[in-house]
């Protein structure tokens, strides 16, 4: 059985390892220090940082943060990034416990828009994709252009034009993208 909870600042040293054990060697110390720097930034509206734990022990994690567009004050955008598991405990559907709680509290909060980069065969599944991230531009430029997408959770105003997103600071590093 998989419980999902708010991440604490006692948890840190545990999502710190989960991301260390989930990424390859090149991705692992930037991911795990952005989870890491995730869990006390503080924001508004508030970053969101879940674990997921199973066996009585912490085995998954996932962050949102939110972003900006300067064309629509009211327009409330955010972003998942990291999603970890624990290599032992992937294919149990413990990142999909993790994004479907995640997408729920969002949508409860009135969030628009939800974006995220990373693996579209998997992300799909989850009603991200291309088209609906097209009209936003991630912060920096992407090395895989085509894992950048976006899900609609409450609809919105939505821009004409291609508008550029603003992140949080952990989140402001070219590496990561």
């Amino acid at each position: 059985m998989t419980r999902v909870r708010v991440a604490t600042s006692l948890d840190r040293e545990d999502v710190r390892e989960i991301h260390l054990c989930a990424f390859p060697e090149g991705e692992k110390q930037i991911v795990s220090t952005l989870a890491v720097n995730l869990l006390s930034e503080e924001t508004t509206p508030k970053t969101i940082s879940l674990i997921a734990e199973a066996d009585g022990v912490v085995v998954g994690h996932i962050a949102f943060s939110p972003v900006t567009i300067n064309s629509n004050k009211s327009w409330k955008g955010y972003i998942l990034a990291p999603l970890g598991v624990k290599p032992e405990y992937q294919k149990r559907q413990i990142g999909s416990k993790l994004i479907e709680s995640g997408i729920e509290r969002l949508s409860r909060m009135g969030v628009n828009v939800l974006f995220v980069y990373g693996d579209p065969k998997y992300y799909g599944k989850f009603g991200f994709n291309a088209d609906l991230a097209s009209k936003y531009s991630p912060p920096y430029e992407l090395q895989y252009p085509f894992g950048w997408q976006a899900i609609i959770l409450n609809e919105g105003v939505f821009t004409e034009s291609t508008v550029i997103i603003t992140c949080v600071d952990p989140l402001k590093d070219a590496a990561l993208w």
